[in-house]
């Protein structure tokens, strides 16, 4: 376990490169197992959960490497339905090799999912839809077993616009017989990256990105190459790096139309933002603003994964904003560890709301990050605290940032890493 040491009160200022985006690379990482053959992923993150991802891959007989940005699977020798539970435990995606392994061989055996721990997050959205496509699913001591004679379309109306579990019956249909037809499906940019790549493959897919998606099964997929998304949360991270030191960023590799979720919020905090092709470009204000209300929801909304970051910006925000979390109930961990640098928020009865009123500067003092986003959050909160501050469990961190502290450092961070 390592822990991030930062010295705060430096404004970052410069331009970085965004790298793939950790919830793309996974699910596509997973897609590779159904062409039996050779597929190429370029732009992919030297995260800890793209290194599970290829463990997995291996454990059911590919063979992968990993040189610069570019994964090799070759997913032809693979003989193996059994996803080992010392990775599953570590990632709670790989429940995404579900639909996978199955649409491959027909059956999988896979233990419940592990990760960050944000609350419930329930699987059972993803069970209901495999079980609609004409699996059957026991579950035994810990395991999820599915086993299909053979998989037939069908229509599936989700209960909420999960992503993982639309991931998965994507996964799962296109092989199956016949057509299925995905109603309340989730939007997000990385749903329409799994489908180009499975129609790179030779999959029959569309209406990614739109609450319909209609896969009509084929018989064979065959060799892809492909390159990954940009990771709209890491580029969203960095602007409210900038954005909370009170500097001037440039974006290169990004997907502008992925950030205006993001961005309208730190417009409307003050900060001005201008694009050009694949650039963003962010100067902030000697102060932010408040946010009179900044609410979670699924694409297009405000993405939860952003929560814990804006909630450090508006820490030290002018005023006093309502925070909103719709998404995972256990997401605001990172509120007592903020309390503790000198935030000032309440978190409501309800456990999903809070107030935060700004305050003049935070303090550096010891922080742990319980979880991917609460962790980075604290490094930013971090960045703009007078004295030293030391962020603890660096494992969660790592799990979604290619050392982060090399990137804010390149920015004019005093941070480093201690492991």
């Amino acid at each position: 376990m390592g822990e991030y040491h930062i010295t705060g009160g430096r404004k970052l200022n410069g331009s970085i490169k965004i790298c793939g985006g950790k919830n793309a690379i996974l699910p596509i990482l997973a897609a590779t197992v159904l062409n039996a053959d050779i597929s190429v992923i370029h732009n992919c993150p030297h995260i800890s959960d793209t290194f599970i991802a290829i463990d997995i891959l291996k454990a059911i007989g590919c063979k992968v490497s990993f040189e610069g940005d570019a994964i090799t699977v070759d997913s032809r020798p693979a003989d193996n339905c059994f996803v080992p539970e010392e990775f599953v435990r570590q990632m709670r995606s790989s429940i995404i090799f579900l639909g996978g392994v199955l649409g491959r061989f027909k059956e999988v055996m896979i233990s419940f999912p592990g990760g960050c721990e944000l609350g419930a997050r329930p699987i059972d959205f993803h069970l209901k839809g495999i079980r609609q496509l004409g699996a059957v699913i026991t579950e035994e001591h810990g395991f999820i077993i599915a086993k299909a004679d053979k998989l037939k379309g069908t229509r599936i109306a989700l209960d909420f616009p999960s992503v993982g579990a639309t991931e998965n019956i994507m996964l799962a249909a296109v092989l199956a017989e016949g057509t299925t037809i995905i109603s309340n499906a989730a939007k997000e940019p990385e749903i329409v990256d799994l489908q180009s790549f499975l129609c790179e493959m030779g999959a029959n897919i569309t209406g990614a990105g739109t609450d319909t998606i209609i896969i009509e099964g084929v018989k064979k997929l065959h060799s892809a190459e492909f390159s990954v998304m940009p990771d709209r949360i890491v580029a969203g991270t960095y602007l409210v790096a900038a954005a909370i030191t009170g500097g001037n960023i440039v974006l290169e590799n990004v997907v502008n139309e992925h950030m205006y979720p993001i961005t309208s919020k730190l417009l409307e905090a003050g900060c001005k933002i201008h694009t050009d092709g694949s650039m963003l470009f962010l100067q902030a204000p000697e102060k932010i603003n408040a946010l009179e209300r900044l609410r979670t929801c699924p694409y297009p909304g405000f993405p939860t994964d952003m929560q814990p970051q804006l909630m450090a910006l508006l820490s030290v925000a002018n005023g006093t904003s309502i925070v909103e979390e719709t998404v995972f109930e256990s997401r605001n961990k990172h509120i007592s560890e903020l309390m503790r640098m000198g935030a000032n928020i309440i978190l409501l009865q309800d456990g999903m709301t809070s107030v935060i009123k700004g305050v003049r500067e935070l303090k550096g003092t010891s922080v742990a990050g319980k979880d991917l986003r609460g962790g980075a959050a604290l490094i930013l909160a971090g960045l703009a605290a007078s004295g030293k501050t030391i962020v603890t469990n660096s494992e969660f961190v790592e799990r979604g940032y290619v050392h982060i502290e090399e990137d804010l450092r390149s920015l004019g961070a005093d941070i480093s890493y201690i492991g």
